[in-house]
């Protein structure tokens, strides 16, 4: 027995739809390999651990190819099919979120790279080294965040992300402020902590860029990130 026209066309929706939800978990998932890619970077940098610093290297390096891929099918899906409203949304915030987890890739590299750099020493002066802790469990907190907010597509989820994002400012005025009090440790360090910094917040930013994806598909609103 043949389907009709409206049996079959219901099935490409389907498998239209099936395509962007796969899209959007695979957003998902690199946003889960990001947090894991800080987490270890703050380990390199607080132990002067060089494989843990190599580790985040090579998950930056897949986080870029599997952004390569996402956007690969999300212009093939663009191609074949005809999207409107939410689902052409759902794509243009596809490309615009797979942009910003490789950046996050790329920042938990550099946090790393300091590691490497100061090695065998240590980057972080003693005292500093609750605030960077700090600094990392934010940013991490907030890339698994994002993640879950990709899996539920909940715009009130999206928006909690602000508070961390508070947080996460507020720690880094902090460092500023240690380092502009009588900072004893030298020109290179300062240069190394002004650097983390800005390293986290930016981490950070792009974190809050994905959740106003999210928030861009589900309401039709554009945040001015995007």
């Amino acid at each position: 027995m043949f389907a009709g026209p409206g049996a079959r066309g219901s099935g490409v929706r389907e498998g239209f739809h099936g395509q962007l939800t796969a899209i959007r978990g695979a957003l998902a998932d690199m946003t889960d390999t990001a947090a894991t890619a800080m987490e270890r970077a703050t380990v390199a940098l607080l132990g002067a651990d060089l494989a843990v610093a190599e580790g985040v290297s090579e998950q930056a390096t897949r986080l870029d190819a599997a952004r390569r891929v996402v956007e690969d099918q999300t212009y093939e899906v663009l191609a074949l099919q005809q999207p409107v409203a939410s689902d052409l949304r759902t794509m243009v915030m596809a490309i615009k979120v797979g942009g910003d987890i490789h950046r996050m890739g790329t920042l938990a590299q550099h946090v790393a790279k300091v590691a490497v750099r100061r090695h065998p020493g240590y980057a972080v002066p003693d005292e500093l080294f609750p605030l960077i802790r700090k600094m990392g469990d934010v940013a991490v907190r907030m890339a698994q965040s994002a993640g879950a907010v990709l899996h539920s597509t909940d715009a009130a989820d999206a928006g909690r992300l602000a508070i961390d994002d508070d947080a996460m400012d507020g720690l880094r005025r902090a460092l500023f402020r240690t380092l502009l009090d009588s900072w004893p440790y030298g020109v290179e360090s300062a240069i190394d902590m002004a650097l983390l910094g800005r390293y986290y917040e930016r981490f950070a930013d792009h974190a809050v860029a994905i959740a106003d994806g999210v928030v861009y598909l589900v309401t039709g609103e554009l945040p001015k990130e995007l």
